[in-house]
């Protein structure tokens, strides 16, 4: 009978285990209410010392929230942007308040449209295939670490 318990304990504990590791490798991360999903940067040109990353934001809760800070260590100087038009040119704007997730959506951050900006990158830039990794601070459900993906530009 002891031999039956230790067995039926050591096959919940590995039953465990092997249900919480597919949300990691899916590329899941949670904070509070806030599910980040495909978290990516591009590969910037040769010589830039800019880049700039992307994700989805899926807010599971019941009220709004805000992505109100990035932080990498690629980048003293991380940024929320958006894509605007000044007449016929489209140029990137800080979000000084941060970015709006509406309760019950997801957000794309994705080229073209809403990122994290990383300027003044002092070194070499993450090569296609590598990672590297920041936090972003929500201003309800808190800040989360997070692992960008380096991708080839899309």
């Amino acid at each position: 009978m002891r031999i039956f318990s230790s067995l039926a304990l050591a096959g919940a504990v590995a039953l465990a285990a092997l249900t919480s590791v597919p949300a990691a490798f899916a590329g899941e991360t949670m904070v509070g209410n806030i599910m980040l999903m495909d978290i990516w940067s591009k590969k910037s040109p040769a010589g830039a010392n800019v880049s700039a990353g992307f994700m989805a934001i899926m807010n599971h809760g019941k009220d709004a929230d805000r992505l109100v800070k990035a932080t990498a260590e690629i980048s003293p100087n991380v940024q929320i942007h958006t894509m605007v038009m000044d007449g016929d040119v489209m140029k990137m704007e800080e979000l000084k308040n941060g970015l709006e997730i509406p309760a019950g959506q997801t957000v794309m951050l994705k080229p073209g449209s809403f990122h994290i900006m990383f300027m003044d990158m002092p070194g070499p830039q993450p090569e296609v295939g590598k990672t590297f990794k920041g936090t972003l601070t929500f201003e309800k459900a808190g800040t989360v670490d997070v692992v960008y993906d380096v991708k080839a530009p899309q």
